[in-house]
């Protein structure tokens, strides 16, 4: 039987994954502050302490700090000791364990073009906001240690705590502006990365992209979601130029650069080398809404 431990396995992608590999039949041990949905809570808090991973066979590191917070803002202190020294101290602990970490397609340096974006894009800087920045420096020390490096866009699902609500809280009287004309966007299921991650012990160390498979236009996707949620908004397009002045001056509530970069610019991460490995996605935006949270 594989015994996997599961960090942030009371988080959004965490608890997916957690459920997913009991249901798959291994002995989760579940780490981090909070108990996971299953198996065995194992305390850690990732900014303060080594985790314990005495009996596991396999380590998928899922915690991270999120929100979409400036660099330099007090937020960011918290997050850098979350994802780069928790990371840090996880990678330690490991000792010679096979590591899968889940990191982000936020690490990716956002000036460049993204409209297909393979894993040697750069990672070094541009990063618009604290996540994107301790991401990167978690995905660096990732890949030094040898570990398998997901990278994940946007990931959504039953139980997300993030983006949806994000989304539809931004829905007034009716009526989504969302920044600039429709584009491609890569967006990752939940359900796709807790698959990816059940099967990437076995893949090369390295970089990879994790996304459903096959980019969504950005305004059909929104109508996607807003429906799933029977919520009825007429969809308006807000100038580029406009929507960036403002998240600059802070003029809109919640939208910030990292926001409209997200939004506005066409982001579609090239998997080809996770489909050389099996990955093969078997969640869309329809199927994946459609799931009751514990589905996996």
């Amino acid at each position: 039987m594989l015994r996997i431990a599961v960090t942030g396995a009371s988080g959004f992608c965490g608890s997916h994954l957690a459920r997913a590999a009991a249901a798959g039949g291994a002995e989760v041990h579940c780490l981090g502050r909070r108990p996971g949905p299953v198996g065995t809570h194992v305390p850690w808090d990732a900014a303060v302490a080594a985790p314990d991973l005495r009996g596991a066979d396999l380590v998928v590191h899922c915690a991270a700090a999120v929100g979409d917070h400036p660099p330099g803002s007090p937020a960011e202190a918290e997050q850098h000791a979350v994802n780069v020294t928790g990371t840090a101290r996880l990678l330690e602990a490991a000792a010679g364990r096979p590591v899968v970490f889940v990191s982000s397609a936020s690490v990716y340096d956002p000036r460049g073009d993204r409209t297909l974006v393979h894993e040697d894009h750069p990672t070094e800087a541009g990063h618009r906001n604290a996540y994107g920045r301790t991401k990167a420096a978690a995905d660096r020390l990732a890949l030094a240690a040898g570990a398998v490096v997901l990278r994940p866009r946007a990931v959504y699902g039953p139980g997300d705590p993030h983006l949806l609500p994000r989304l539809l809280s931004r829905v007034r009287r009716g009526l989504l502006l969302l920044p600039g004309p429709d584009i491609d966007l890569s967006l990752t299921s939940v359900q796709n990365l807790a698959d990816a991650c059940l099967s990437a012990a076995e893949w090369p160390p390295g970089a990879y992209n994790i996304a459903d498979a096959a980019p969504y236009r950005r305004d059909a996707a929104v109508r996607t979601v807003l429906a799933a949620h029977g919520v009825r908004a007429r969809i308006r397009h807000v100038p580029l130029v406009a929507a960036e002045f403002a998240a600059r001056h802070g003029l809109l509530p919640g939208l910030t650069p990292y926001a409209v970069d997200q939004l506005a610019r066409p982001v579609v991460l090239d998997t080809a080398r996770a489909e050389r490995q099996g990955y093969r996605p078997r969640w869309e935006l329809t199927s994946s809404l459609a799931a009751t949270d514990g589905h996996v």
